[in-house]
């Protein structure tokens, strides 16, 4: 069986990661921005979610892949990423009340934020079959 781990290719987890870490700050640095300039670049924010998204989508199946098939690719929890998000979202609403009228948090944010929970969702799910069917096969 190939071993991603450390291989260097465009197949290793850990590109995905460094992709998904600079877009994550690419996303964020941009919601600040359009924050900043009261909805101006919010246009921006769909295409750069997009990609965000979908590099998320991928690492993520690349990991789950990985535990399925017993490799080790190390912990690196979603969690935090959530948590991230979670703040984020929570701040940009309480901005949104405090300069009602001049600033709206855009739709691709939420839709952004909602992506990532679920994300989190299935794979923790799916971690908890897989230990599951671990200790199972163990017995």
């Amino acid at each position: 069986m190939p071993k991603y781990k450390g291989t260097g290719d465009l197949l290793d987890p850990k590109v995905y990661r460094y992709l998904v870490n600079l877009w994550t700050f690419i996303l964020y640095i941009s919601i600040l921005v359009d924050f900043v300039m009261q909805n101006r670049i919010d246009g921006f924010l769909g295409p750069i979610c997009a990609v965000y998204v979908a590099l998320l989508a991928v690492y993520t199946a690349e990991k789950e892949f990985e535990r399925w098939h017993d490799y080790n690719i190390g912990r690196h929890p979603g969690e935090i990423y959530v948590f991230i998000w979670t703040v984020l979202v929570v701040c940009l609403l309480v901005l949104e009340v405090i300069y009602h009228g001049s600033y709206h948090v855009p739709t691709e944010v939420y839709t952004t934020y909602i992506v990532v929970v679920g994300i989190l969702a299935i794979t923790r799910k799916s971690r908890s079959n897989y230990l599951s069917r671990r200790k199972r096969n163990r017995n």
